[in-house]
Formats: C-alpha cells, structure tokens, sequence
C-alpha cells in the first residue's frame, strides 16, 4: 500500500467529515473520467461535442472535471452523441 493510501485510510478512520467528502469527490472523479474516456474512445474532441450539444467547450470540460453537479438530461445528451446511454443503479 502506498504512503497516499496509508494516509487516506488513516485520515478516514479518524475524521467522518473527511472521509464523507473524499468518498463523494472522488466518485465524482471517477464519473468524470468514465464520460472523458468514452468521448476519447469514440474519437470526438470536446470543441466537437461541444458544438453537437450546442454549448462551449468550457462546459464539456466542466462535466469530465467535475462531474458531481450535471443534470441527467444533459448526461444523456452527452452519451447519446456517443453512442452509449446513462444507466442509473441503487446499489
């Protein structure tokens, strides 16, 4: 286990506030990489997807950075262009 992962673990034991926001963030990262993976495996470029949704690169890097505020309907626009579509799961 690396030094990080020491040290988040340690973190989260000891501050519930600290793990709450971590665990959070970090599946808003995961998500947000999810989206930039599947707009590179499907060979569009984000001025591309850009223009496809009718809105500015600027928010297509906003959804694949920071993932965790981005309505469903726009989520679907996004995957749809792609190929693909939201699924959504209780787990």
């Amino acid at each position: 286990m690396s030094d990080l992962k020491k040290y988040i673990a340690k973190r989260k034991q000891s501050d519930a506030e600290f793990a709450e926001d971590f665990d959070q963030g970090y599946q808003a990262l995961k998500f947000g990489t999810m989206l930039k993976s599947a707009r590179k495996e499907s060979g569009i470029t984000q001025e591309a997807l850009a223009e496809i949704l009718h809105t500015q690169k600027s928010a297509i890097s906003r959804i694949e950075n920071h993932a965790d505020d981005v309505k469903l309907s726009t989520l679907e626009r996004f995957a749809s262009v792609l190929g693909k579509r939201v699924e959504i799961r209780l787990v």
